[in-house]
């Protein structure tokens, strides 16, 4: 795979958080890790997107109560039924990241997108390994859309999302609510999502996995933080692109960077569900690294794809 460089801006990006220092995060354990300034939530400069309203809240998880902000757009599909609902979970690893890390995507993605955001704050790695982060994302599923009225939002119009992790607790919940028979899911939105824990030999690994801030090394610090043993690391409900049979999901959009070592993934995914008869759409970014929509303050390109991705979501609507 040929390696290509970054665009200018993320160029400037990487050449600053390298002058900035610091570990790479697996030499920290991961309390040190969320108390150093990770590059992945580099974002600099600039007041966050503006909405009608955000509002921070517990709801019921597996677990406790379990924090969520609520994020309603200035403008959007209000109408007599509501608004569509997407449920977002955060990158990080399934060991770092929270509600703050990710505020301004889903401000943007709110915006964009004419949707209530509700962003899930699910527990995290390795005080609490695989299944917790996913059972606490899919429960959130289910109380978002037992709950709509009381969001201002249409239960008919429901989709999950997330970055990375979260990309991949967002995919296995689809996983999950059609295998039992849970909430009717209108969109899943994966950005460069996490999809195979069991086979970093890929192509993009090998161009892409030193010096684009997620290293193959950062990988497989984050897997084995996430996971109890080796034998979960072919469990589907871990690695979505395992799952036999892909059939009877809900339509997707699968977004890729290309200087990321999880483009591979990412890619065969989404060609498992349109193989499978799932209508997806594929967008590879060139020239991005993972996690390039973090960015959006400093890349103008992040920008630019979360306008398209808005647009891709009303169309689903």
């Amino acid at each position: 795979m040929k390696r290509n460089n970054p665009d200018s801006q993320t160029q400037a990006l990487l050449a600053r958080l390298a002058a900035e220092g610091g570990a790479p995060v697996y030499e920290l354990s991961p309390s040190q890790a969320r108390a150093s300034r990770n590059p992945f939530f580099a974002a600099v400069g600039g007041p966050p997107p503006h909405l009608s309203k955000v509002e921070d809240r517990t709801i019921p998880g597996p677990a406790g109560d379990m924090p969520v902000r609520i994020y309603t757009p200035e403008q959007g599909f209000d109408d007599v039924a509501g608004y569509p609902l997407l449920v977002y979970f955060h990158g990080g690893g399934w060991v770092l990241g929270n509600l703050d890390t990710h505020d301004s995507l889903c401000r943007s993605l709110a915006n964009s997108g004419g949707c209530v955001v509700v962003s899930v704050d699910y527990r995290l790695a390795p005080e609490n390994r695989f299944p917790a982060a996913l059972e606490d994302a899919y429960g959130a599923v289910c109380w978002v859309s037992e709950n709509a009225r009381h969001l201002k939002g249409d239960a008919s119009r429901l989709l999950v999302g997330g970055d990375s992790a979260g990309g991949n607790l967002a995919a296995v919940s689809c996983l999950m609510a059609r295998d039992e028979a849970g909430p009717d899911l209108l969109h899943q939105l994966l950005l460069y999502p996490v999809m195979d824990l069991s086979d970093f030999h890929k192509k993009s690994y090998d161009a892409h996995g030193e010096g684009y801030l997620l290293t193959a090394q950062s990988m497989a610090y984050y897997r084995d933080q996430y996971l109890r043993d080796e034998g979960d690391r072919k469990n589907p409900y871990a690695s979505p692109l395992l799952a036999e049979d892909l059939s009877g999901l809900p339509p997707a959009t699968v977004v890729s960077a290309e200087l990321d070592v999880l483009t591979d993934e990412g890619k065969a995914y989404a060609d498992r569900l349109i193989n499978a008869g799932v209508p997806t759409n594929y967008l590879c970014y060139d020239g991005m690294i993972h996690p390039f929509l973090n960015f959006l303050e400093t890349v103008d390109r992040a920008g630019d794809a979360v306008l398209e991705i808005g647009k891709l979501l009303r169309r689903s609507y």
